[in-house]
């Protein structure tokens, strides 16, 4: 299937692929391994992210006070990581504790005005109501109020990042969450996984016609390979 632009790709995979579909893709390519913790949940039910990856590292520290070159700011590069977002992107972080949250309404704030359609971190985000209230898909390992200013720092973007289940991020791969998981799709299979999961989501409407008909789930196994 050919896309005029990646806007209209990224749309396709959110209005009618899911992510289990896409990693049942995957399994049969060899790649077994693209599904990020399964701890990191949508903050609201519902929520779907398609978008290519904007990779962000953070690490965490004590205190307020950093230097790096020519930086000292108590949150790293976390504004250059933001500020740098391309439209259709996903702020993707992982690399700190679970002591405190990485991402906010702020930043949602902040991400959706550069054209970020949303943020996957691995931890905790805050802000929960604000972040809701602007619908900006997130996901997350959970809610909690503590602030990373004097405790983690994003210390580079747009590199490769590893998650703490080994699966590696790279930017601009395409990020897919909803409400069974995030998957990622690397870039140079990108085609292949979309065009094979879109007849697979046809094929399996067909099946589920046949098994609301009646037919033995045996038997749709058998003739379709299915289910």
């Amino acid at each position: 299937m050919k896309f005029v632009t990646d806007k209209e790709m990224l749309d396709t995979i959110r209005e009618e692929l899911y992510t289990c579909v896409v990693g049942d893709v995957m399994d049969t390519m060899g790649y077994t391994h693209q599904y990020l913790p399964p701890q990191l949940r949508p903050v609201t039910e519902g929520m779907c992210v398609a978008g290519r990856a904007k990779t962000v590292l953070e690490a965490d520290c004590h205190g307020r006070r950093v230097y790096s070159e020519d930086r000292d700011h108590a949150f790293g590069i976390m504004f250059e990581a933001l500020d740098s977002i391309k439209e259709n992107e996903v702020y993707v972080c992982t690399g700190s504790s679970s002591n405190y949250a990485c991402w906010g309404e702020l930043m949602s704030t902040a991400a959706m005005h550069r054209g970020a359609v949303g943020a996957v971190v691995e931890g905790y985000s805050r802000d929960t109501n604000g972040i809701r209230s602007l619908n900006f898909p997130t996901f997350s390992k959970g809610f909690y109020g503590q602030d990373q200013g004097m405790r983690g720092r994003v210390i580079d973007y747009d590199c490769p990042i590893e998650f703490s289940n080994k699966v590696l991020v790279n930017p601009g791969d395409i990020v897919f969450g909803d409400i069974d998981g995030v998957v990622i799709i690397p870039k140079k299979i990108e085609a292949e996984v979309i065009e094979a999961a879109l007849e697979k989501v046809h094929g399996e409407n067909m099946v589920r016609k046949l098994i609301q008909d009646g037919m033995p789930a045996r038997k749709v196994w058998d003739e379709y390979g299915i289910m």
